[in-house]
């Protein structure tokens, strides 16, 4: 959902890739569902693993795992928490969606303002 949204939302100032400590094989129907709502197509995506041996290739790295990352720490590392909405309602999955969205447009809005 962050990489949806940072993507849709935060071209001008960021290019955001996603990765997980235990990524699923693919992007769950009930997530595709809910960012669908709001015109943002996840379809596509695949779920990489967290690779901490490229994390020094990033500015930030957004931590919405819950768990200390492995290895050397990135240069930035925000840390999110963030209910996993997996198996749960759609009310849940759109609490989750939109407390994301909201994250990430908090971030862009900072790295505009940084910029200028």
């Amino acid at each position: 959902m962050a990489e949806g949204f940072a993507n849709m939302y935060g071209k001008d100032v960021l290019v955001a890739t996603s990765a997980g400590l235990a990524p699923v094989l693919s992007v769950v129907p009930e997530t595709v569902f809910i960012m669908n709502e709001l015109n943002v197509d996840v379809s596509k995506h695949v779920p990489m693993p967290y690779d901490p041996a490229q994390a020094d290739k990033y500015d930030i790295v957004v931590n919405m795992s819950g768990y200390k990352l492995p290895g050397k720490p990135p240069k930035q590392v925000l840390e999110w928490k963030v209910k996993d909405p997996y198996q749960q309602s759609p009310e849940v999955y759109r609490a989750v969606r939109d407390d994301i969205e909201e994250r990430v447009m908090s971030l862009i809005l900072r790295l505009r303002k940084e910029r200028q």
